[in-house]
């Protein structure tokens, strides 16, 4: 009963409730809030262009209404494939005011993963860049995607097909919508895809209550015990907001507290710098590769300012403690490590401004959650790990997704008993503080990114001349892991390694293709037959640690 007592709370500062409070029934509730108390304060600057609260509300509710006329119905999905920019806040609260649910699409997918997340979402509506319009008019026809809304910078504009238009024509006529009920636990406002512990990429249904509260649980972590907090602070907002780590805990952080949010589409290291001197922010949160190369450029780093900022945070992935301790040398400010999932909203445990500092730890978890160490019994029963040794780590809280978008066998395969299964294996030590072991057995985490072995040896699949085919992670300096493929050519085929990495580029993000290739004349097999990507990664690592 160790976990349930929860050995954290002795931690947690007065001014920390064990329990999150939640007072919006829905997100669109929480922005008006936000606009009621902030109204004409700055919301997002993006390169020079300053939109107000009250500006991003009037952009929200033009865009529902212009939805709302096309026939768009509570339920509806819309597919979001844009880089940060403050049309990425206008286009989520509208769909959100509508009751609809957005799909988040990676701006790096290439043709077939979009086609994927647009068939298995069922997607009808889709707002994008300009430049990956002709990627999604390719696949549209194998979609049920009928119209798409597109966002320019500048330059010279493409022709759209009829049924499409520009973002600005949409925000024409009158605003005339009637409020939409929202049950918050139950109604859905975010498909994340991710591949779950393992496979092809699942919808994470997150509803409004699970996002909700795990923003609301990050910011009573990092803002109730501040005492002096700007009016008027600032935040760089460069984690995507395609993926729920910048969405949730930082973009949706933002507009609680009222920040002006400097609006990044890509991280830039020479722009992260610059913009950290010169805008001088409260708060900057990041994955640890782009803190590994703002380490490369330490006599830069030295001068932005770092250790005047309130929280420097890191999450997404690993953090190595020697790559924190680095920066802390150059920078004399403070990394704290967290760590989440998107099954979780993401945000399950980090470290707070009020903790004490424990190197290699990823700190306590959140208000209202609980997290355990368990091991699984031949019997098939899971029971406490003691205190200080190693298992599986589950959650409960009520950031824990709904489940997997029509996936209900994959959905019980995590969610047992209420509790969520990461297939992560950590430890926790005396004081409730909790270590990261190691990962999913075969999930591999590039830049941030999750990549499953699976979809990109599917992928592989596709070229003649592969007979078999394993894809394992293997450390790398700067991206944390690399993507490596291990390959039998089929009796009679002669394959080029250079043709099997181009082929996997064209298909797959550039983050999931891999970036070596081994051809060998056999792959490890089970008796049974399975190949076994464990026993190659087990090779390799063996290597590296030699």
């Amino acid at each position: 009963m160790i976990y349930e007592e929860k050995p954290w709370l002795k931690f947690y500062d007065p001014r920390v409730e064990e329990h999150v409070s939640l007072k919006h029934e829905s997100l669109y509730d929480f922005l008006e809030d936000a606009v009621n108390q902030f109204g004409d304060k700055a919301a997002f600057t993006f390169y020079g262009k300053v939109f107000s609260y009250n500006e991003t509300k009037m952009m929200v509710d033009r865009l529902a209404s212009s939805l709302h006329r096309e026939g768009f119905k509570k339920g509806d999905r819309v597919a979001i494939m844009l880089p940060n920019c403050p049309h990425y806040i206008f286009t989520l609260f509208a769909i959100f005011r509508l009751g609809g649910i957005a799909v988040q699409v990676n701006p790096m997918y290439v043709e077939r993963e979009i086609a994927y997340v647009l068939d298995d979402s069922g997607a009808k509506y889709m707002i994008m860049l300009d430049a990956f319009y002709p990627k999604v008019k390719k696949i549209q026809q194998d979609t049920s995607l009928k119209k798409a809304i597109v966002v320019s910078f500048g330059g010279d504009r493409i022709a759209l097909a009829e049924e499409d238009q520009y973002f600005e024509a949409t925000l024409q006529g009158e605003v005339t919508l009637k409020e939409t009920a929202i049950d918050p636990h139950e109604d859905v406002a975010v498909l994340q895809y991710t591949g779950g512990t393992t496979g092809v990429p699942k919808g994470v249904m997150l509803t409004h209550y699970n996002l909700l509260a795990n923003f609301n649980q990050v910011c009573d972590f990092i803002y109730n015990t501040c005492d002096d907090i700007p009016d008027n602070f600032k935040m760089i907002t460069v984690l995507p907001m395609f993926h729920v780590y910048g969405l949730s805990s930082v973009a949706l952080c933002g507009i609680r507290e009222g920040a002006n949010q400097i609006v990044l589409p890509r991280f830039d290291v020479k722009e992260v710098m610059e913009t950290v001197k010169r805008e001088k922010p409260f708060i900057f949160a990041a994955v640890p590769t782009m803190y590994f190369a703002l380490n490369s450029q330490p006599e830069l780093l030295k001068e932005c300012g770092f250790d005047q900022l309130y929280f420097v945070g890191s999450g997404g992935a690993p953090l190595p403690v020697e790559q924190a301790k680095i920066f802390e040398e150059i920078t004399g400010a403070t990394l704290m490590d967290g760590y989440g999932l998107s099954e979780a909203s993401p945000t399950v445990i980090f470290n707070p401004p009020f903790v004490p500092r424990k190197y290699g730890s990823i700190g306590i978890p959140v208000q209202s959650t609980i997290v355990k160490i368990v091991r699984e019994t031949e019997d098939g029963v899971y029971v406490d790990a003691p205190v200080g040794e190693a298992g599986e780590l589950i959650i409960k809280g009520p950031q824990v997704m709904k489940g997997y978008w029509n996936r209900p066998k994959d959905t019980e395969e995590v969610i047992k008993n209420g509790w969520l299964h990461t297939g992560d294996i950590a430890r926790m030590d005396e004081d409730g503080y909790f270590y990261i072991l190691d990962r999913k057995k075969d999930m591999i985490i590039a830049s941030g990114y999750n990549v499953y072995p699976r979809e990109v040896e599917e992928v592989l699949y596709q070229l003649k001349g592969i007979e078999e085919v394993l894809v394992v992670g293997i450390p790398d300096d700067y991206r944390g892991e690399t993507v490596k493929a291990f390959v039998k050519l089929g009796d009679g085929h002669a394959l080029p390694v250079e043709e099997i990495i181009e082929f996997a580029k064209a298909n797959l993000a550039p983050y999931k293709a891999p970036k070596e290739v081994e051809i060998l004349p056999d792959l490890p097999k089970s008796s049974v037959g399975k190949l076994l990507r464990r026993v190659l990664r087990d090779e390799v690592l063996a290597k590296v640690n030699v």
